[in-house]
């Protein structure tokens, strides 16, 4: 009997959020535009530069450098001007990120066995991309340092350094976002669907309807979970399909343990979505109350940024987010093929802040009943 009712409130959940058009737009509208612009448009990586060159040496070594730089795939244009002024007002116009200044003694001092002084210039105010930018043409000019005079002869054939990056050994930026993407729209699907869920039968006068209904208060809090984690399982089907399909990211480790510990991360997501949804009185708060949590929640993830980069005082934070766990299972099942154990210390996290939430929302859904 208790089923059958469960099972009445579950489907009245799916219907009420479908035929919803402003449910449908939420569940539609949001996840494609995540996967376009964060897998194409939202990218760390720094190409097609436009580098500055003021080049007052006619030597072959300050060629040999113009040419290397010309030649790298990260360039995409080198503009060469004449005079300091004329350098400084592009930079100022933001024309180009990085500008490079060789004086007209580099290639004499070079033939002459002396240090050469070579000048980058780069754009503080993009400190980010400056900061690779600067890294890209310093490794320019140290393979170049290294191939001159006593370097080619000496401690460039001592030391040779060959880099080689696990898991993603070409740095393919989509390979890192798009399981990113997974977990972030599981976040945003489950919080805004559950918080609007009992929001929007106060707002719709069906809240008293459903409180006088033979549905005891646990059977309302689990009819109002099922349908969330449902959709919540739906999307991350879709986005780990696109992932493997459409992008080609590698899937290394285990489905079963990536969706077994998806259904706390989905528990723990739900459980806020259903705090705010019994805290709001209109379906208008409910969404601005999911955004005041998914925002930091997403920032203070690693989602974009290392954790271990955030201040000291604010990483204790980060322990609240559940999407900073599921990040690092997410990335382990696609890319290294996550162990079991590492899987689970990740996950104990996600089931003790899902049972948190779940009770702080029916203590606060019974406080409203009452």
């Amino acid at each position: 009997m208790w089923w059958t009712r469960l099972k009445a409130l579950i489907i009245k959940e799916l219907l009420a959020i479908l035929r919803d058009p402003r449910g449908r737009l939420i569940l539609i509208g949001p996840p494609i535009l995540q996967l376009v612009i964060f897998s194409y448009a939202a990218t760390l990586e720094v190409k097609n530069i436009d580098v500055l060159v003021l080049n007052q040496d006619s030597g072959a070594w300050s060629q040999e450098l113009v040419n290397r730089i010309a030649g790298a795939p990260t360039f995409r244009s080198i503009e060469r001007v004449g005079s300091p002024d004329a350098l400084r007002a592009r930079i100022d116009a933001q024309q180009a990120i990085a500008a490079i200044h060789i004086g007209p003694t580099f290639s004499r001092d070079i033939a002459a066995g002396r240090p050469a002084d070579l000048q980058i210039i780069l754009d503080g105010r993009r400190s980010n991309a400056a900061q690779i930018v600067a890294g890209y043409l310093n490794q320019i000019v140290n393979q170049l340092s290294a191939e001159i005079g006593a370097g080619a002869r000496g401690a460039g054939q001592a030391v040779t350094v060959v880099p080689r990056n696990w898991f993603n050994q070409n740095l393919i930026f989509q390979w890192f976002m798009v399981p990113n993407l997974v977990a972030a729209i599981a976040l945003l699907i489950g919080l805004v669907v559950t918080a609007l869920s009992i929001a929007r039968e106060r707002e719709l006068g069906t809240f008293d309807q459903l409180m006088v209904s033979p549905l005891r208060t646990h059977e309302i809090l689990i009819g109002k979970v099922i349908p969330p984690m449902i959709i919540g399982t739906f999307h991350m089907t879709i986005y780990i399909l696109a992932a493997v399909f459409i992008f080609g990211v590698p899937l290394r480790g285990s489905l079963l343990m990536l969706y077994g510990s998806s259904i706390f991360y989905l528990l723990s997501v739900v459980g806020v979505g259903l705090f705010i949804s019994a805290l709001s009185m209109t379906q208008q708060q409910a969404i601005l109350g999911a955004f005041l949590f998914m925002v930091p929640a997403m920032l203070l993830s690693g989602f974009a940024t290392p954790i271990e980069n955030m201040p000291d005082w604010l990483q204790p934070i980060t322990y609240a987010s559940p999407l900073r766990y599921f990040l690092v299972i997410v990335r382990g099942v696609f890319l290294k093929d996550l162990p079991f154990n590492e899987a689970m210390n990740n996950t104990i996290p996600l089931a003790i802040i899902a049972f948190l939430t779940l009770a702080a929302a029916a203590w606060l859904f019974r406080r409203r009943m009452e």
